[in-house]
């Protein structure tokens, strides 16, 4: 059963004293924006999509990027769920240990209906664009990941690759093996806004959108950040010389720890590495082999997207799966909100 939750929409209260803002679940991410800016706030981070419905992204520990960071699950700080017995149970920090598995839970707790978060002052954020060479930008990773509120790049295995994510190139430049670099920092007081693309300025909300065309599945992974510089290496080794056919560019970010439960970031900071598949295509041998090349990383999974995760690997990943598990049953008995992907892994 499909639950539609887009018509519970809206933001309920904002507190700007303690900085958190109440959301019904069918929010979507970008109707966030406004709204918090009016009473002086904005969410501290957000990705490239903002039309998924908060409650999705929470459940999922969907993210932006910057290594200080945290998902939008490592922002809540209260949630409302209606049970499987019906019964509606408010969590928030006077109950620790529920909340941190409320954080992500991938909806097998109960059905949210709402969501306190905690937002931040509002901010601008100024944009740099830059196509550069992949051994330059892995070089100077490291201080590249520490100096800038956010970074990330796509890698190009082929002059292809980036068409397939509408990435806007140099006209005459070689596209393979370059890195399609984002940078974005806070914008000065006073800063005018700036519209050319690849070098805006602007309300936060408004800068870091990014428009794609729905043609790929992905899989994405999360890596310890002291592994991260080898583990992309050893995705790019394995692309260029075993599947010269994934053409795909592979997306790098980073993002901060956080004490949600089954969250890919669970007390350890993150490289978070994307590698995609062409709907319709065979590509499953593909990401099997991305699967276990990064599972040698201690790779933990983004519950939203496509992975390999068995229940094994599960408890060996994530210390308090096995918490997890009982708190779920605690509130869903008879796995009211289990299904035939979650049950191996949460019954």
């Amino acid at each position: 059963l499909l639950l539609d939750l887009s018509q519970l929409s809206g933001v309920v209260s904002v507190d700007v004293g303690r900085r958190r803002a109440t959301v019904l679940s069918g929010t979507t991410v970008g109707a966030l924006g406004e709204p918090l800016w009016q009473a002086g706030l904005a969410l501290g981070n957000q990705g490239d999509i903002d039309t998924q419905q908060i409650a999705g992204a929470v459940a999922t520990a969907t993210h932006g990027s910057g290594i200080g960071l945290p998902s939008f699950s490592g922002t809540v700080r209260g949630v409302r769920l209606v049970t499987g017995t019906g019964d509606v149970l408010g969590i928030d920090d006077g109950r620790p240990e529920l909340l941190r598995a409320a954080q992500v839970a991938i909806g097998t707790l109960g059905v949210m209906t709402r969501v306190e978060l905690e937002v931040v002052p509002a901010y601008r954020l100024r944009e740099r664009i830059e196509q550069r060479p992949y051994a330059e930008v892995m070089e100077s990773f490291d201080e590249l990941v520490a100096a800038h509120r956010h970074f990330s790049f796509f890698w190009l295995p082929s002059e292809e690759s980036g068409a397939l994510y509408g990435l806007a190139t140099p006209a005459g430049k070689r596209l393979a093996d370059t890195c399609f670099v984002k940078i974005y920092d806070e914008a000065a007081p006073g800063e005018p806004d700036e519209h050319t693309p690849g070098r805006r300025v602007d309300r936060a909300y408004r800068i870091y959108p990014a428009e794609f065309e729905p043609n790929f599945h992905e899989l994405e992974y999360f890596v310890p950040i002291e592994l991260g510089r080898d583990a992309v290496e050893a995705m790019r080794s394995l692309m260029l010389e075993r599947l010269p056919d994934s053409i795909f560019p592979m997306e790098v970010r980073t993002t901060a720890a956080d004490e949600g439960m089954l969250s890919p970031c669970y007390r350890r900071d993150s490289a978070v590495i994307s590698v995609s598949g062409v709907p319709g295509t065979a590509y499953d041998g593909y990401l099997r082999a991305v699967d276990a090349r990064l599972a040698q990383f201690d790779a933990r999974v983004h519950w939203g997207k496509l992975h390999y995760l068995t229940r094994e690997r599960l408890d060996a990943l994530y210390p308090e799966a096995e918490t997890f598990r009982r708190l779920r049953r605690e509130l869903d008995a008879e796995g009211l909100f289990l299904n035939d992907h979650l049950r191996p892994l949460f019954a």
